[in-house]
């Protein structure tokens, strides 16, 4: 019994001694988001820290409650020091907003769509189109040619960082479902996931305006008053004594 006792120690003192050994390092999003800090993870070595994933909601790096159903996909591509730098690499919608747009006597029809960025980024774009009633078939190969035409075009005038900021606004969907009118009048249009499929020329540019620093106006320091030294009174000359 005594050895399988000591074995058992040894086993708990081997696991504490190596989460001493780790170091938590930030995470960090790409310049697409203003280099936010959006996490930490711990790892004994930092080669371990490359290709670990990150998801936060654009509610968490913009404040902005509108946007908590958006969230972003980051991976880990470098680290310098302590801080964990990272790439874009995708986003989705959370499944309870998803399943709130999707309800009873809706038809959901799901699209899939691959463009290329002016910067030169391959990237997949699956939209969902929500309609009210049932809608055919030749009206939905309608949709998806309209849709397929739509976005390649916009890849081409745009950069990945535009691409994602009009996703993020909902401005890409709304040109979607503007498109489509003319086959169907659809109701709501979402971009329900996207994935970077193949890295472009360079680092996307900052969707996010960096906020103002608002500087307080130093009041300038009042200069001290002089006092004006108070004059002794003096003393009566004293009369000379006869």
């Amino acid at each position: 019994m005594a050895p399988a006792k000591r074995n058992k120690a040894s086993a708990g003192r081997k696991v504490k001694d190596k989460w001493k050994a780790k170091e938590w390092y930030k995470v960090h999003a790409p310049r697409m988001f203003n280099e936010a800090e959006i996490g930490e993870t711990p790892s004994a070595d930092p080669e371990y820290v490359l290709g670990r994933t990150a998801e936060v909601t654009v509610q968490d790096l913009t404040g902005d409650f509108s946007k908590m159903h958006i969230k972003l996909k980051f991976k880990v591509t470098s680290v310098d020091g302590y801080d964990a730098k990272t790439s874009f690499i995708g986003h989705d919608l959370t499944s309870d907003y998803v399943r709130r747009l999707t309800r009873r006597r809706k038809t959901k029809t799901d699209h899939v769509v691959d463009v290329v960025t002016k910067d030169g980024f391959t990237y997949r774009i699956k939209t969902m189109s929500i309609a009210e009633r049932r809608i055919q078939s030749s009206q939905e190969d309608g949709m998806r040619r309209i849709i397929a035409e739509t976005l390649v075009a916009i890849g081409q005038e745009k950069t990945l960082s535009e691409i994602v900021k009009d996703i993020v606004s909902g401005d890409l969907a709304k040109d979607l479902a503007r498109a489509c009118r003319v086959v169907i009048p659809i109701k709501r249009i979402e971009i329900r996931k996207s994935e970077v499929l193949a890295s472009g020329e360079g680092e996307p540019e900052s969707i996010i305006p960096a906020a103002e620093v608002e500087a307080e106006e130093e009041a300038p320091a009042e200069e001290p008053v002089a006092e004006e030294p108070v004059a002794e009174e003096e003393a009566p000359a004293e009369e000379p004594t006869e």
